[in-house]
């Protein structure tokens, strides 16, 4: 065993770089090298003795020891350049002429040696390339037939070989070449024993390779039929290997992404760049245990990236193309993009609130304030301008009107604020809706008539009481009454009602007013949100009524819905509970959710929710 190890050691000391590292090549380099050596070195140790039996060699014979020199040289060729094919074709070439010169010498195709043509492309086989065998099949054919025709056209020169040493030489000449026929079948055997190991080994670390990453390995034809695809897909998707192959991972893709897989599978099998593709997955719930997003629905994402599968080597070239494509999961960075792009849209809404909030208020509070520093003013210089009694007294009205509205858009937003952040406090107690509801039209009837609306009022009188907070009750009227005559033109009407309906204070303000948009119904209740192009700003406000109004209705665990259409009016409802029951937490806040649009064309609904 020492021994051998020595000589391998040797060999792989005379191995040319390139194939060191390559268990295949070298195999094959100290096949083609190890035979060659130790047989010009045993032939070489037994010349001495060889000529001390024959006394003077032969011309024929110093050309066969001549020739001994020859593998070592190729061995030398090999280890030095590394072309294996090329070494194996000028062996054939040194064998052939090797054995067509002694034949020569020997007896034509007669001689004993002429049996070693039949060694030439066996020898060949080792290389394991067609190109090389067929070279040196054509040489063996050549060289039998070269003999042949020598044989028959007397172009042999006599025999060198004595009649008593003939029969001698064809036993040595047969046993010598089946003894080297022999070599290379062991050669061919240990060759073909190392691929197959080798092999297995590559098939095993594949297969370890395939079962233990979690991205899936893939193969295609362009149609998206399935050849392979590795064991990673069952703890994906849930599913057996077995059940997506051909279609049947087609078949799970999501409808509305098939297009997008297909174009990218169809793009790499034409040779393209390597496609990137997102699509959704369809998964078995019922299989899979998923604890990174159990609850993350039937599909998930899928990010897949394919190329052209290089063909390999014998393949035949008019094989369709197929497509090798990795897969993974990333539903987890497609849940943060979509968050990303909410908190996105968030920001850019709080910015249009922002500058809308500033816009707003830099009109509310400016128009009063001239006002207030205005008319102060020509108060201060009444001696100057000889201002009467009356006109100071007129004067003094309209201060104390713009500070009264200046006091209004201060509360207004306070009150905004406390809602938003949680601070409203809520205090309930017992009151008569009805009365609450009379005291708050009287307050604006003077304001419906000034403008030429007619206000009416149609409540039972047997309104039976109610627990909630009385003054966040009128406000929720004021608020909706006053929107209501705002934007009613001269000789509309504005109706208020109310009814009580199961265990709930249905209310109702409608008006034949101007009407809200559809585009605009859906921003109805946003604090600082006018609507309307065609009447924005013909009215003084800073557009937190609704606001207000829908904040209020929520926290009195309340619903409110809007229906209206332009040129027709707008009709608000309100409903509220008869018992107010106080949240569970202090710290619960009202979370008003605006949900799906009602089937008749202009009307929207907000549902209002407690929020744990």
């Amino acid at each position: 065993m020492a021994v051998l190890k020595l000589i391998r050691d040797c060999l792989d000391a005379l191995l040319h770089p390139s194939a060191r590292y390559d268990a295949l090549a070298s195999a094959r380099h100290r096949a083609f090298m190890a035979p060659r050596l130790f047989g010009s070195l045993a032939a070489f140790t037994g010349f001495p003795i060889y000529l001390a039996t024959r006394g003077a060699p032969s011309a024929t014979e110093v050309v066969v020891f001549g020739w001994l020199i020859t593998p070592i040289l190729l061995s030398y060729f090999l280890s030095r350049t590394g072309r294996y094919e090329s070494a194996h074709v000028l062996s054939s070439l040194a064998l052939t002429g090797l054995v067509l010169t002694v034949a020569f010498k020997t007896g034509g195709i007669e001689s004993f040696v002429a049996i070693w043509l039949i060694a030439i492309p066996l020898e060949a086989a080792l290389s394991a390339s067609r190109r090389v065998v067929a070279f040196a099949s054509a040489l063996a054919v050549g060289g039998v037939t070269l003999l042949i025709a020598a044989s028959r056209l007397d172009w042999l020169p006599p025999s060198e070989v004595s009649p008593a040493a003939e029969h001698m030489f064809m036993i040595l000449g047969i046993a010598s070449g089946v003894l080297y026929a022999a070599g290379l079948a062991f050669g061919a055997e240990s060759l073909t024993r190392i691929s197959v190991s080798l092999l297995y080994d590559e098939e095993d670390r594949y297969r370890l390779l395939a079962r233990n990453m979690s991205d899936v390995i893939s193969r295609h034809h362009r149609n998206g039929a399935v050849e392979f695809i590795s064991p990673a897909i069952e703890q994906m998707l849930g599913v057996s290997t077995s059940r997506l192959m051909g279609h049947g991972l087609f078949d799970r893709v999501h409808v509305a992404d098939r297009p997008a897989f297909l174009t990218a599978l169809s793009n790499a099998a034409r040779g393209e760049e390597e496609a990137r593709v997102d699509f959704r997955l369809r998964r078995d719930l019922s299989r899979i245990a998923d604890p990174v997003h159990p609850a993350s629905g039937d599909f998930i994402w899928v990010e897949m990236r394919c190329r052209l599968m290089e063909r390999a080597p014998g393949q035949a070239m008019g094989r369709k193309p197929e497509v090798v494509a990795v897969m993974r999961d990333v539903t987890e960075r497609k849940a943060q993009e979509q968050a990303l792009d909410a908190a996105r849209i968030e920001t850019e809404r709080a910015n249009a609130a922002k500058t809308q909030f500033l816009a707003t208020m830099s009109h509310e509070l400016r128009t009063p304030l001239n006002a207030i520093i205005g008319f102060s003013e020509m108060i201060v210089h009444e001696q100057d301008l000889m201002l009467d009694a009356a006109k100071r007294r007129e004067y003094a009205k309209l201060i104390n009107e713009s500070g009264q509205h200046l006091l209004s858009v201060v509360n207004g937003i306070l009150d905004m604020s406390k809602m938003e952040s949680g601070t409203f406090e809520v205090v309930p107690e017992a009151f008569a809706p009805r009365e609450s509801l009379l005291s708050c039209c009287n307050i604006l009837a003077l304001k419906a008539r000034d403008g030429g609306v007619e206000l009416a009022v149609r409540t039972p009188d047997n309104l039976p009481e109610m627990t909630g907070d009385p003054r966040a009750f009128k406000q929720i009227v004021l608020n909706l009454v006053s929107n209501a005559v705002k934007f009613t033109e001269h000789g509309g009407t504005v109706t208020v009602s109310a009814q009580v309906e199961g265990a709930r204070l249905v209310m109702r303000v409608a008006d034949t007013g101007v009407g809200i948009g559809a585009e605009d119904l859906k921003r109805i209740g946003d604090p600082f949100f006018q609507a309307g192009k065609t009447y924005q700003r013909r009215h003084e406000g800073t557009g937190l009524g609704l606001s207000i109004v829908k904040s209020l209705v929520g926290l009195h665990s309340g619903e409110m819905t809007v229906d209206s259409k332009i040129g027709e009016g707008t009709t608000v409802t309100v409903s509220l509970p008869l018992a107010y029951t106080a949240p569970v937490e202090a710290a619960e806040q009202s979370n008003i959710r605006q949900i799906a649009p009602a089937l008749r064309s202009g009307q929207h609904t907000y549902q209002v929710r407690k929020r744990a």
